[in-house]
């Protein structure tokens, strides 16, 4: 299996948003994600953004905008979307500041991982937590 370089991620999540530019700010404000990118088409259409947190990228645009991949997604539900962090009662404390549904609070898992679950504006449940999966197969 191939590998990445220069650290960038191999798993990267795509999602698309009835309304991405709330989903930018959403994630941004509430969540602790960064800008890397956004581009947008000439009627402000979201056509592409990328979104950063640690050493994660999550990658979005605007559904009904066309392509291979809006085709591939229509109808397609929500998703979860697992975020590493270091302090989930801290980053649980910023999502409710801003007003971030929270499906389930801080909760010690009984893998070791503390973690808080909350849903996007349009649905995705996005959990953020202390539990870092391993990359090497041990092969």
């Amino acid at each position: 299996m191939a590998g990445t370089a220069g650290g960038r991620p191999s798993v990267v999540p795509t999602l698309l948003y009835a309304d991405a530019k709330g989903a930018i700010r959403q994630l941004t404000e509430a969540f602790g994600f960064m800008e890397r990118s956004v581009y947008e088409g000439e009627d402000g259409t979201v056509m592409h953004a990328e979104l950063v947190h640690g050493d994660g990228v999550v990658m979005l645009g605007t559904k009904g905008r066309g392509g291979a991949f809006d085709a591939a997604m229509r109808g397609a539900g929500p998703a979860g979307v697992y975020v590493v962090v270091d302090d989930a009662d801290a980053h649980h404390r910023r999502a409710v500041e801003q007003g971030a549904e929270i499906l389930m609070p801080p909760t010690d898992q009984d893998y070791g991982s503390r973690d808080y679950m909350a849903r996007d504006l349009e649905g995705n449940v996005w959990s953020f937590g202390t539990y870092a999966p391993e990359t090497e197969t041990g092969a």
